[in-house]
């Protein structure tokens, strides 16, 4: 195992988590900047129509993702309201009101060490959210991150473990696969993804000091048959770089 040239990370319950996560407060945000709403829909039925068609929208969405701003033009429309902000702006105000996210245990020091030892890194993860979105949202929590790109599901149809998402990144890294390390905390979208793409893999099993990860339990029933690094704290990563640092075991 030699010392990666870059490390791409997952977002949710790696890098960062979702703190108080509640859907209908970020519609209730949203509420707010209705500039015309002919029908009079109360919010009561304004957040039942958002939930019932994301619900709907579930059994189409195995293995592909939507961007959240085609998904608001279709339900806005659909109740026939205007919004006063852009769907752009509509979405970050949507994702605050629900959670202003919080970050992992020392996910800003592992990240700060990357950054001086010139590792570079960057983001994959599944999420309707645009990397715009994210970006900004990793700037205001991670400031010091150096993420030469955020890509994001909603931005590209697929999601992991689909190989494409890893192979744009290695793309846009101009890097092979056997130089970079990819790190999240599930074992088929993150470990079996990354593998695919011939990127060593590292499990992220820690989970945050303030509330219980709504995925546990999502690794059950899942084996790795192939070479990958398990952490439950971001030292145990940079111990392991360290040990890598000239090409050693």
């Amino acid at each position: 195992m030699k010392k990666p040239k870059m490390i791409i990370f997952d977002y949710g319950h790696t890098l960062l988590y979702e703190i108080g996560h509640n859907t209908e407060n970020g519609n209730k945000e949203i509420y707010k900047y209705i500039k015309k709403n002919p029908r009079n829909i109360s919010f009561c039925a304004f957040d039942k129509i958002i939930t019932d068609t994301w619900d709907k929208l579930k059994e189409y969405r195995n293995g592909i993702d939507i961007r959240e701003k085609d998904f608001l033009r279709l339900v806005y429309e659909y109740m026939d309201i205007e919004l006063s902000v852009s769907l752009e702006e509509a979405e970050r105000i949507i994702w605050n009101g629900i959670s202003q996210g919080d970050i992992m245990p020392k996910a800003d020091k592992v990240l700060d060490y990357l950054n001086d030892n010139n590792i570079r890194t960057g983001v994959i993860s599944n999420m309707c959210w645009s990397g715009k979105s994210l970006k900004e949202r990793f700037d205001r929590l991670l400031p010091n991150n150096r993420f030469e790109f955020v890509m994001t599901s909603g931005d590209y149809i697929l999601k992991k473990p689909d190989r494409m998402l890893f192979e744009i990144a290695l793309n846009k890294a101009k890097l092979k696969s056997e130089d970079v390390w990819y790190c999240g905390d599930s074992i088929k979208a993150d470990i079996y993804g990354a593998h695919s793409a011939g990127i060593f893999p590292v499990l992220y099993e820690g989970e945050t000091e303030k509330e219980k990860n709504p995925f546990a339990g999502q690794n059950e029933g899942y084996k790795i048959d192939f070479e990958y690094l398990s952490i439950k704290d971001w030292d145990e990563l940079i111990e392991k770089l360290e040990v890598t640092k000239g090409g050693r075991e």
